[in-house]
C-alpha cells in the first residue's frame, strides 16, 4: 500500500530525507514530486523552503532487499544487506551482505549463499509477477566472497589443465554449482589440447578436464581402421 507525506526542507534532498524519515522507510524506498522549489532570501528575509510530496515505491529489487534484511534480523545475525547500485546490468541487481556474522551464510563452497540467492530471486520475481513486469536476476554476495571464490576456481582450473597436459590423463573435479562450473569451463578454454565436459546430475554434477590429444589419436586410429567406425 502506497504511503505519502508532504515534507519540507532547505533543499529538495533534505525535504526528501525528512519525508522518508517520517514514513519510516529508507530514502531508497521513496520517490518524490516537487511541489515548491526552495528560494534564497535576501539578508535572511523571504527565504522559502522546498516542499515535496514523498511517497513509498514498491520495487522488485527492494522487495528482495527487505526479504534478506528481515531474514538477517530473524536469524539474529550482526549483518546488513544493501543494494549495489554500481552492479546494475540489463536490469539485474546485486545485493551485498556485510557484517561480523555474515560469513555464516556462505556455507561450504557457497552452498548456503546459493540457497539464499535462490530465495531472494523468488521474492523479487513474485513482485514482478504481481506487477506484470519482466523477471529480474538478483545476485547475492557476502563481503566479495564470489570474487574471491572465482579467483580460487580459476587458479584451480589452470593447475588442473597443466596436470592434464603433463600426464595426458583426465581429472574429475569435485561437485560444483552451475555458476562454479561455468568459471572452470571458461578458464580451461585458454589451454590448447585440453577440453571439459560435465557429468553427473543435480548436486553431484562435476567437471571433467580431459586431454584432447587422446581424442585426436582415437579419431586417427578409426580413420585408419574403417571397421572401427561401425
Amino acid at each position: 500500500m502506497e504511503q505519502e507525506i508532504i515534507a519540507t526542507g532547505r533543499t529538495i534532498e533534505a525535504a526528501i530525507a525528512s519525508g522518508a524519515e517520517q514514513l519510516g522507510v529508507p530514502v531508497a524506498n521513496v520517490d518524490h514530486e516537487v511541489l515548491e522549489y526552495p528560494k534564497k532570501g535576501f539578508l535572511g528575509f523571504g527565504e522559502v523552503d522546498a516542499k515535496v510530496r514523498v511517497f513509498t515505491v514498491a520495487r522488485a529489487d527492494l522487495t528482495a532487499l527487505n526479504f534478506v534484511n528481515t531474514l538477517l534480523d530473524n536469524l539474529g545475525l550482526d549483518a546488513e544487506a544493501e543494494l549495489c547500485a554500481d552492479n546494475i546490468s540489463n536490469g539485474d541487481r546485486m545485493i551485498n551482505i556485510t557484517g561480523e556474522s555474515a560469513g555464516i551464510l556462505i556455507g561450504h563452497h557457497g552452498e548456503t549463499l546459493e540457497a539464499l540467492q535462490y530465495l531472494c530471486n523468488l521474492a523479487a520475481n513474485r513482485k514482478c509477477d504481481a506487477d506484470g513486469l519482466e523477471h529480474i536476476k538478483m545476485t547475492v554476495d557476502i563481503e566479495n566472497y564470489r570474487s574471491r571464490r572465482e579467483q580460487t576456481l580459476r587458479r584451480l582450473a589452470r593447475g588442473v589443465a597443466q596436470k592434464v597436459l603433463k600426464y595426458k590423463k583426465s581429472i574429475t573435479l569435485e561437485p560444483m554449482s552451475p555458476y562454479e562450473r561455468r568459471i572452470i569451463h571458461s578458464e580451461i578454454q585458454n589451454f590448447k589440447g585440453v577440453t571439459t565436459n560435465s557429468i553427473g546430475s543435480d548436486n553431484n554434477r562435476r567437471v571433467v578436464v580431459a586431454f584432447e590429444g587422446n581424442r585426436g589419436r582415437r579419431r586417427e586410429q578409426r580413420s585408419q581402421n574403417p571397421a572401427a567406425e561401425e
